[in-house]
């Protein structure tokens, strides 16, 4: 998804003028990273993405997002010095301790105000349900399985039946590769804007994007003044590529194959939190999982994990944790969906929510091999409340992609109506996935330079994309060998057990959880 060290990955940091040499003292972004600007104290240690006085921005933005009256609040941040929200980094340009206890009692208060959007957009799943009644066969029409079923229909299965199982397992290998695909291709332009991202690829004859990112004939001047990611360029240039990185847009995933290992798929919030504070490192974590792991340590239990001093909530941390999912409960979109659901529960609330429950039922779709992809964005709408934000992000992506042959204005026009949001909220990222994954109708190339070429968290929708469009694909035979062989069939990870394994592995381990009954 990312900031991932100055923004939500473990593998990024800043390329912006708040880079780390702006920094006084060490900015404790990733583990492989520590950074001390010249003249720095060596004692202080600065955690990004948790100290108060680094927050009080971030809600004070949510609470303009979702119509919340923090008007007298942000006075008294303000009339006290209070730094606005870091525009990309996890951390405003200079420490203010002394702005902490301040902070802390107004992330305390401004939740606490009334929230308009409330009633449009709960955050309990049983208000969620009321808010999504379920259309005719418990789902998107042409759907092979509803809810409530215990068992794998023959069409999610194959012409076989239930001893026939190839067909789900390479369809699962393909979304796998697609998934590290599409994030590898996202992660040298992550938190570029716009037109740096267009400019890099144009530089290169690479525009409309159709290939991985390179350095090469790309102007110096150019390299200056829109730098690639510096964490990552190392590793997802053409010309560096050596197997798959780690990031988290795939250890996630892992994370979730581990829990349906364990718990199978009655886990609940509290095995989430469990599997976490044992096999990921807390430096590892980043916006909403980082507040939500703090919280677990503070001894908050779920869900409050998810709201206390949580201005991230609604970010995009959730939906790149949803794969497995939707890939475990092929042709059931509301199981899927309800399975996310009980996840991002952990640190998310009302639109990061949806997001993740979005994601999971149309990856839920797509992994029947009977549908197309504009059925599974159908499907996905199914399961979020229809007058949230993030439902009307979506529609304005598809209604959007629809009418316009130039996918570069169908950007600018998303850009145009959701650029108020963080580059890393669930709103306009979503609206970006709908809108690439319909533009591209189903084709895996299209699929993954499209929702990147959208700039926001280019990474995370890549990652997103490319795992719907491989189950479309049905086979990682059937995805270009110019996206595939880099990979080397290698993804690299810190989740115990897992680094060095293989793609094709990976789909056998979770084939299995999707016909465990």
């Amino acid at each position: 998804m990312t900031p991932r060290a100055a923004g939500r990955h473990a593998d990024t940091a800043p390329a912006n003028p708040h880079d780390a040499g702006h920094l006084a003292g060490i900015r404790a972004t990733n583990p492989r990273e520590t950074v001390r600007p010249t003249g720095a104290d060596p004692t202080n240690l600065r955690v990004t993405w948790v100290q108060p006085e680094d927050l009080v921005g971030h809600e004070l933005r949510q609470a303009e997002e979702d119509g919340r009256d923090a008007t007298a609040l942000a006075a008294r941040w303000a009339a006290a010095g209070g730094p606005e929200a870091p525009p990309m980094a996890g951390a405003s340009p200079l420490p203010r301790p002394d702005l902490r206890p301040l902070a802390a009692q107004l992330l305390d208060a401004l939740p606490a105000l009334p929230t308009p959007t409330s009633e449009d957009e709960p955050s309990a799943w049983p208000d969620i349900r009321r808010a999504t009644p379920p259309g005719p066969g418990g789902g998107a029409p042409g759907l092979v399985r509803v809810s409530g079923w215990g068992h794998l229909p023959e069409a999610a299965l194959g012409e076989g039946g239930a001893e026939e199982v190839s067909p789900l397992r390479d369809r699962l290998h393909a979304a796998w590769l697609g998934r590290a695909v599409g994030c590898l291709l996202g992660k040298p332009v992550e938190k570029l804007p716009l037109d740096g991202i267009r400019a890099l690829a144009r530089a290169s004859g690479n525009w409309p994007l159709g290939d991985w990112f390179t350095a090469r004939g790309v102007p110096d001047h150019l390299l200056a003044e829109h730098p690639w990611n510096r964490r990552s360029a190392p590793t997802s240039l053409a010309e560096n590529i050596d197997g798959m990185p780690e990031d988290d847009d795939l250890n996630y995933p892992l994370l979730n194959l581990l829990l349906l290992q364990r718990h199978g798929r009655a886990f609940t919030t509290a095995d989430v939190a469990r599997l976490w504070l044992d096999e990921l490192p807390a430096g590892r974590t980043f916006t909403a999982e980082r507040i939500a792991y703090r919280n677990l340590l503070d001894g908050i239990e779920p869900p409050l994990t998810a709201s206390r001093r949580n201005p991230f909530r609604e970010w995009i941390g959730a939906t790149i944790r949803a794969d497995v999912h939707g890939w475990t409960n092929p042709g059931d979109p509301h199981a899927a969906a309800e399975q996310a659901y009980r996840d991002a529960a952990l640190t998310h609330t009302a639109n990061g929510l949806y997001g993740a429950m979005f994601t999971a039922a149309a990856l839920a779709t797509a992994a029947t091999g009977a549908t197309d992809v504009h059925q599974c964005l159908a499907a996905g709408l199914t399961v979020v409340p229809p007058r949230s934000r993030l439902a009307r992000a979506v529609r304005l992506g598809i209604e959007t992609a629809r009418a316009t042959r130039d996918f570069d204005a169908v950007v600018d026009r998303l850009h145009a109506a959701l650029g108020g949001y963080h580059w890393v909220h669930a709103v306009p990222n979503a609206a970006l996935l709908a809108a690439a994954l319909t533009h591209a109708d189903g084709d895996f190339t299209r699929s993954i330079c499209a929702a990147v070429s959208g700039g926001w968290d280019t990474d995370s929708n890549g990652a997103t994309a490319g795992s719907l469009a491989g189950l479309l694909a049905g086979h990682p035979d059937r995805l270009p060998e110019r996206w595939t062989s880099p990979l080397k069939n290698r993804l690299s990870t810190s989740v115990p057990s897992f680094d060095g394994i293989g793609f094709d592995a990976l789909a056998d381990l979770t084939h299995l959880e999707a016909v465990r009954p």
